[in-house]
């Protein structure tokens, strides 16, 4: 979940779940072609990345849900 191992790794049009809130989020998911990012544990983002988010069209979504049930019940959505 750093941004230097997202900015490594990630893959267009993955979708990044994680706990940060911060403009730089944002940045790096435009950077990648991130197809949305998801806040956890019922994070909202701060003003900065909400309106960067919206300047830069990235999706930012939310949930009550911890980083380890998000991803589970993703993959459980997209496994092959």
């Amino acid at each position: 979940d750093l941004l230097s191992d997202v900015m490594g790794n990630a893959k267009e049009r993955n979708i990044w779940v994680t706990c940060q809130t911060h403009e730089n989020i944002v940045a790096v998911a435009k950077l990648k072609y991130l197809a949305a990012i998801i806040l956890v544990n019922g994070k909202n983002p701060d003003e900065d990345a909400m309106k960067r988010a919206q300047e830069e069209q990235v999706v930012i979504l939310g949930t009550p849900e911890s980083e380890f049930t998000i991803s589970g019940i993703l993959f459980n959505l997209f496994k092959k």
